[in-house]
């Protein structure tokens, strides 16, 4: 088969997709769609899927049964802006090819984030990595976003000075804060993609992420529409029991005749 051909991702290509206040998510190339998992999978299965509809069951059964392999012959190569600390987070996952902008070589923009005066919350008591939904008082939320924005103004002044000092570039970045944006090309293939999505698409990651993940799934459902989909079907709105609770299940099914939709609904409230 030859180089796979979107038309629907072809005209997304190169087009921004703005997070944040200053942020964006470009797809800047692709290889493969849902054509090339079916052809990787046929490697291993033959023949026997000729039709969308077929195609289809065989990436749903595929990704169902974490038969992983065919997915990764999809790559996607994106350009990111992001502030520093999204792209802290972002690094953590390992399974894809990165690189970023250097403030060695090159003079950082005078670009920062500032979140939204809604975004603004009070530490989560139970939760020790997140904000709560509880509302802050308006004169906290302004006083630290005019303070936020100050900080930035002055941290870049300083950093402006260095330079024209000659301080080196290595040495002038150094208290540069977490909050200024940083570029990278970022290249992954669909499972590491998909695992990605999982966690930052999850509502408990943080907002800030959470929107380039929203901005990522985008270009993922154009390049492989057949694939995300199964991903929705069976990863993102599944649910999955562990040994215990499977065994309650069976119990409660047993005891009252109901059946597992019904227990279901029961204990998960599933509508």
């Amino acid at each position: 088969m030859a180089r796979i051909v979107v038309p629907e991702a072809e005209a997304f290509l190169d087009k921004e997709i703005k997070v944040l206040n200053k942020g964006f998510v470009r797809l800047v190339d692709y290889m493969g769609g849902d054509a090339r998992i079916v052809q990787s999978a046929r490697v291993s299965y033959g023949d026997g899927t000729k039709t969308i509809r077929e195609d289809a069951s065989l990436i749903g059964y595929l990704l169902r049964n974490k038969h992983t392999s065919p997915f990764e012959q999809v790559v996607f190569t994106f350009h990111i802006k992001t502030p520093i600390f999204v792209a802290r987070q972002w690094v953590r996952h390992r399974t894809a090819r990165m690189n970023e902008i250097s403030g060695r070589y090159s003079v950082m923009a005078d670009e920062f984030y500032v979140p939204e005066n809604v975004d603004i919350r009070p530490q989560n008591k139970l939760n020790k990595q997140g904000r709560a939904d509880d509302v802050l008082k308006s004169e906290i939320k302004n006083e630290f976003l005019t303070s936020l924005e100050s900080d930035q103004a002055a941290v870049y002044s300083r950093y402006e000075t260095y330079l024209k000092n000659d301080i080196s570039r290595e040495l002038a970045r150094v208290n540069l804060p977490l909050s200024l944006y940083t570029q990278f090309y970022w290249q992954i293939d669909l499972h590491n993609l998909l695992h990605f999505l999982r966690l930052r698409l999850d509502p408990h990651a943080q907002k800030e992420i959470r929107v380039y993940g929203e901005a990522l799934a985008q270009c993922a459902k154009v390049v492989a529409p057949i694939a995300y989909q199964a991903f929705e079907e069976h990863v993102m709105n599944s649910v999955t029991l562990s040994a215990s609770e499977a065994l309650e299940v069976r119990r409660a099914i047993t005891a009252d005749n109901i059946t597992l939709s019904e227990m279901l609904k029961q204990k998960f409230l599933i509508s």
